[in-house]
């Protein structure tokens, strides 16, 4: 389908009488989200008089559904929450947990090599799941509604089923083979142990069991009782670790979120364990150092595009050195953060020559898996959630807990294995990372809010290590004053210290601009599509709201006036 007609954007203008009466609202909501069914039951809870945390429970459960490639009950993730009426930006950290009997070299053979299938397939992969207590808490502290009223549309969803799409089918025959093994995912995710054709429907009754054990009892309907002994039971046959304390014992943590400035606009983003909001503060100060230098970039020129992969480069070598769980580790945020040390970098960047990354100190990173899921809400009263959730590699570990409709996660991979070695997807991780009990593990998950006294801007996207980069491209697009639609459509550009390559997306550069930079010495490899960003704003100003879902996915993007129930 032609990447123009997929683009999901809508354009609405308030009456002027209505910014004027209510200038601190926008009146309207606004929802994007990478399945249109969630788009769906995010715009039936809003309607239902819920808020925009309220339609980020039914956005988040309705995907666990629909997108088992993506998330689930059975993985994690972070919420960015801005409450309208108190001003205050929370993040909320819903990242897996290690198991309590989780160890430094649990994925090590005797003679201490790697087995890098023990941390991606089998429910040994899995960590303690976030999701169920997001939900919970969600509802709780933020919500109006209850949550036997947010999750209906998921449940209905669960039980009434969806349709197989091309991404579905994609995905699924990706890990065709896994999902065969586990007799619990062969029968949900396949049609007869085959790869299911496009609009075959998949019914999952038991996670809709689930999601009512959640709906009546909170977070204790899945970390407590029956439902988490036949969890913990369902995992240990399997081959995984889990006890009845590591589910008992795993809260929701609230963070105070990363905040930078540039070009006059302020950006809220992930605190660790993501490393979204750091990196995005140390590029953005090291970009606009570089900036000034120059009297003014053009991004999009040779050299703005060379100081941006030099930025990155810098950032994502300090990711894997210093970040990882701040109730584990000690992290000079300040420091990575400050405009005193991007100036530092900013040294070091010449204009002609790219910096060969073998001459920086030598760590890397490791990111979480290419299939993850965001969205993005904002409700007539101006609260908002930028929300990026996973299970990292698609489909997870595999594994269905029978009796649940839970698929694992495999998100103990994003963990280091051991320092020096890579993980699954060729890179390699530092001590900071490393495996412990009860730990979350890095990730590159970046909701992230950008704002000035016009603007606010609500993005995100899944994408691994890209994640960071590719919200940058967004957050510059929203600096420059583009429209929502250039934020998520925008040809992406990639550089992560190492492998030390520049990935790009066929679109991305001119023949002029790609011979210019691999003048400077940069190697360039084009890549296949990546991301699918989601993204909301509002012009104060002129009361103009937009949502736009990323051309590259099956999202859906609305802007609406919700019926009041």
């Amino acid at each position: 389908m032609n990447a123009l007609r997929r683009l999901a954007i809508v354009l609405v203008l308030l009456p002027w009488g209505l910014v004027q009466a209510n200038p601190t609202a926008p009146g309207q909501a606004a929802i994007a989200t990478a399945h249109p069914m969630a788009t769906a039951a995010g715009r039936e809870v809003l309607e239902a008089g819920g808020n925009a945390f309220d339609a980020a429970v039914a956005i988040t459960a309705a995907l666990a559904v629909v997108e088992p490639y993506s998330s689930g009950l059975g993985g994690g993730g972070f919420y960015l929450l801005h409450a309208a009426q108190s001003g205050r930006d929370v993040m909320l950290d819903a990242r897996e947990r290690a198991p309590g009997r989780a160890s430094r070299d649990m994925y090590l053979d005797a003679d201490g090599n790697p087995q890098p299938k023990l941390s991606v397939d089998g429910a040994l992969a899995a960590g303690i799941p976030g999701i169920p207590a997001a939900l919970d808490h969600l509802a709780a502290k933020y919500g109006a509604l209850p949550l036997s009223r947010t999750l209906d549309p998921a449940i209905r969803a669960a039980r009434e089923g969806f349709a197989v799409t091309a991404m579905y089918r994609r995905l699924a025959g990706f890990r065709e083979s896994l999902l065969a093994a586990d007799p619990a995912s062969r029968a949900i995710f396949l049609d007869d142990g085959e790869l299911p054709a496009i609009g075959h429907v998949i019914r999952q009754p038991e996670l809709a069991e689930t999601l009512e054990h959640i709906a009546l009892e909170g977070r204790d309907g899945f970390y407590q009782g029956d439902q988490a002994g036949r969890l913990v039971d369902g995992v240990r046959k399997a081959g995984g670790i889990w006890c009845r304390s590591d589910l008992a014992g795993y809260r929701v943590v609230e963070r105070a979120p990363v905040v930078s400035h540039f070009r006059g606009f302020t950006v809220v983003s992930a605190a660790p364990p993501s490393s979204g909001g750091v990196a995005l503060a140390e590029i953005l100060n090291t970009y606009a150092r570089l900036e000034r230098r120059t009297g003014g970039l053009d991004d999009a020129s040779a050299l703005g595009l060379h100081y941006r992969i030099e930025a990155m480069r810098r950032a994502y070598r300090d990711r894997a050195d210093y970040l990882g769980d701040p109730d584990y580790v000690d992290m000079p945020l300040d420091r990575l953060t400050s405009t005193d040390y991007a100036a530092g970098l900013a040294v070091g960047i010449s204009a002609t020559e790219a910096t060969r990354s073998s001459t920086l100190a030598a760590v890397v990173t490791e990111p979480e898996g290419p299939h993850t899921t965001h969205f993005s809400v904002m409700d007539a009263q101006g609260n908002y959630v930028a929300a990026t959730l996973s299970i990292n590699y698609p489909f997870g570990a595999g594994v269905t807990v029978p009796g649940t409709g839970v698929l694992l996660n495999d998100e103990m991979d994003d963990f280091s294995q051991k320092p020096g070695v890579a993980n699954v997807y060729g890179l390699i991780g530092a001590e900071a990372n490393a495996v412990a009990p009860g730990k979350r593990p890095l990730s590159s998950m970046s909701p992230t809010f950008v704002r000035n006294d016009d603007l606010v801007g609500v993005l995100g996207t899944p994408g691994g290590s890209r994640i960071i980069t590719m919200v940058l491209g967004g957050v510059l697009a929203a600096t420059r004053g583009e429209p929502v639609a250039d934020w998520v459509a925008e040809p992406r550009i990639h550089h992560q210290y190492l492998p030390d390559r520049v990935e790009v997306e066929a679109d991305r550069l001119t023949e002029a601009q790609r011979a210019e930079l691999e003048s400077m010495g940069h190697r360039i490899e084009t890549q296949s599509s990546f991301g699918n960003m989601q993204a909301v704003a509002w012009w104060r100003a002129e009361g103009r709201i937009e949502a736009a879902s990323d051309p590259r996915g099956e999202g859906e993007a609305i802007v609406f006036v919700p019926e009041k129930p």
